[in-house]
């Protein structure tokens, strides 16, 4: 089985020493165990794990509810319905943000065309002169 040192863990997961420890000192890896003199010993397991717990912060999940749902893992089975339910409503909120997101897009998208337009005539007049017919029809 292969086992990853803190070193190792954060540059696989792309995260810092600091942040792993944090982590751990949040309660976030009571999965991952230790050497005799203390060094945290990962396996993958522990990896995947870790990447779960990122894909919960990147939606914005706070720690302390990260650290919810790691307990409700080491609970078992009896907690199934309540992780469900969680990751029921993180892909509410990424969907929400994907939309959010798309809105964002289409107006930089917009502005994108609405420069090179102006780019290519050389001035902005020619959607000042759009914008007045729009506003006369």
């Amino acid at each position: 089985m292969k086992t990853y040192s803190i070193g190792e863990a954060a540059k696989e997961l792309h995260l810092t020493v600091y942040t792993l420890r944090y982590y751990d000192k949040e309660g976030l890896m009571p999965f991952v165990e230790r050497t005799p003199g203390g060094a945290r010993v990962f396996t993958e397991s522990d990896i995947g794990a870790l990447r779960i717990i990122e894909c919960l912060k990147a939606t914005g999940m706070p720690i302390k509810e990260i650290k919810t749902f790691i307990d409700w893992c080491a609970e078992g089975d009896a907690t199934l319905q309540q992780r469900y339910n969680m990751f029921l409503e993180r892909k509410a909120i990424v969907e929400a943000q994907m939309e959010e997101l798309k809105r964002t897009m289409d107006l930089i998208e917009h502005k994108c065309f609405y420069y090179e337009t102006a780019l290519d005539a050389g001035t902005e007049e020619i959607h000042k002169h759009e914008a007045k017919l729009a506003g006369t029809r």
